[in-house]
């Protein structure tokens, strides 16, 4: 049987595996929403590839946690 059967062409998912939903409500593997994930395999490829050009702009939005202070023990119980 030919592997051409399942060949799809469609933009593959900007899915990364890393599947953490940000407080903004993005994705911070793919940077999509959770409405854009849920929906994205029943969207058209138009409206696939203007999602695709909109995540690299997207990443900036998300801040990064700050890392842990130390504990000053002069001042800390």
């Amino acid at each position: 049987m030919s592997d051409e059967i399942w060949k799809r062409d469609e933009i593959e998912s900007p899915c990364t595996k890393v599947c953490v939903i940000h407080k903004t409500g993005l994705c911070v593997g793919c940077f999509r929403t959770l409405d854009e994930i849920a929906e994205w395999s029943v969207m058209t490829a138009e409206a696939r590839r203007e999602i695709m050009s909109e995540l690299p702009n997207r990443e900036g939005t998300l801040t990064k946690r700050r890392p842990k202070r130390e504990r000053n023990p002069k001042t800390s119980p």
